[in-house]
């Protein structure tokens, strides 16, 4: 744990938005407290940031948040995760432990997802849900479960327009008008409306509808000027989850990460081997499609969002923590600089997400930080380098972390 008030003394800071060559960083009481030229207070720890890089702690704006889901994201510096899919039997616990405990991750949910009787995600009931979820078969069963989902806590609703085809295979899913119907009752209590597609299709109807933002791409085809520019009028913004829908496309882009030395002893085996998989479902979806469309949408002022849709064991080519780093470099792939990378993992999902006190090192901000071996403003695969990381001004203990899995794999 780190002490209640201490300075990062020198190091390179990136405030959320913009690159300080030089600063301090003044920590009190969990907040921060001063950037610039600072004095350290009597008794203050001083932290030498001496040739390293200073970041907010990361956000993942869409994940499932399962445990030991924030436990292992904080490691790799996910400081919150936006959860987009979860059971309130579990997630009740993890909200009560991330408010009190600063060794997790922070979490926000949107409870179940809005979707029909064998819609997607009915494939993960056994694994990821234990049993089968609430669903809505008619329009009339949708205002009944918007109210259930905010009985549970919900910051934001979601709904599912997937017909599997993107994946080679048919699934019954939402109708235009359910879709609709979604969205009002989720602006009529004033959440957001949060759409999942993986088609250019899916994403019209999302749009049409009215939603405040996709949490993934599409990625059965290739991206059109229309759909872009659909987007970019209607002022959502996107998450593209380029992770997992290179899984989905066959493309094993965690394997790099699993394989990384600055990985060694953080994740547990069966993670890692779940970094390494790939669910290559079918269809003709690839990568490169969402890659261009994510990159197109930027070039056209859509705001993008880093989120990995990093799940649980079986959902595979990713892991809480790990895969914001693969993430960022996809990001970096899809044309964003590092700079806009690390926007699109700090100060615009606070800014979307109404997370006033996080995102950015500001005074009177909380003081959820990432200390960085390296310069990720400039090479984005130095972001794992990590030295230190603190959420609301407590140091994380990542050797204790890497002991206790140790130890755990010693008595398998």
């Amino acid at each position: 744990m780190g002490s209640a008030h201490f300075v990062i003394r020198g190091a390179r800071v990136f405030d959320g938005r913009e690159v300080l060559d030089r600063a301090d960083v003044l920590v009190k009481d969990g907040r921060i407290a001063a950037v610039g030229t600072v004095a350290a207070p009597v008794g203050a720890e001083v932290v030498d940031g001496t040739g390293k890089t200073l970041i907010p702690g990361l956000i993942d704006a869409h994940a499932h948040a399962k445990p030991p889901a924030l436990a292992q994201a904080i490691v790799f510096g996910v400081t919150t995760e936006l959860d987009m899919g979860s059971d309130p039997k579990w997630m009740l616990g993890e909200r009560e432990k991330a408010a009190v405990r600063d060794d997790v991750a922070d979490v926000r949910s949107s409870s179940f997802g809005t979707t029909v009787p064998g819609g997607h995600p009915s494939m993960l009931i056994g694994s990821f849900f234990e049993e089968q979820f609430p669903t809505v078969s008619t329009i009339d069963d949708i205002p009944g479960f918007v109210t259930d989902r905010l009985a549970e806590g919900a910051d934001y609703i979601k709904l599912l327009i997937d017909d599997g085809s993107a994946m080679g295979h048919d699934s019954p899913t939402l109708n235009p008008a359910m879709v609709a119907a979604i969205v009002g009752e989720a602006h009529r209590h004033g959440k957001m409306a949060l759409a999942h597609v993986t088609t250019l299709e899916g994403a019209r109807q999302a749009v049409d509808a009215g939603v405040d933002g996709l949490v993934h791409l599409f990625m059965d085809t290739e991206p059109t000027a229309e759909i872009i520019e659909h987007i970019r009028q209607a002022g959502i913004f996107i998450i593209p989850t380029l992770s997992t829908l290179g899984s989905l496309a066959g493309e094993t882009t965690g394997e790099a990460l699993a394989h990384d030395p600055r990985v060694n002893n953080l994740v547990p085996d069966a993670w890692h081997e779940n970094l390494c998989a790939c669910w290559k479902l079918g269809g003709e979806s690839k990568l490169e499609y969402s890659l261009a469309a994510a990159r197109m949408l930027h070039e056209a002022g859509v705001p993008v969002l880093m989120g990995t849709d990093a799940a649980s064991l079986g959902v595979f080519g990713t892991a809480h923590g790990v895969s914001a780093h693969g993430e960022l470099a996809l990001l970096v792939r899809a044309g964003l600089t590092p700079v806009e990378a690390l926007r699109a993992a700090t100060s615009l999902p606070a800014k979307h997400f109404g997370l006033t006190d996080r995102g950015a090192i500001a005074p009177g901000l909380q003081a959820d930080l990432v200390l960085i071996d390296g310069d990720p403003t400039t090479d984005i695969s130095t972001s794992l380098s990590i030295d230190t990381v603190w959420r609301r001004g407590s140091r994380l203990d990542r050797e204790h972390y890497r002991a206790q899995l140790a130890t755990s794999a010693a008595k398998e």
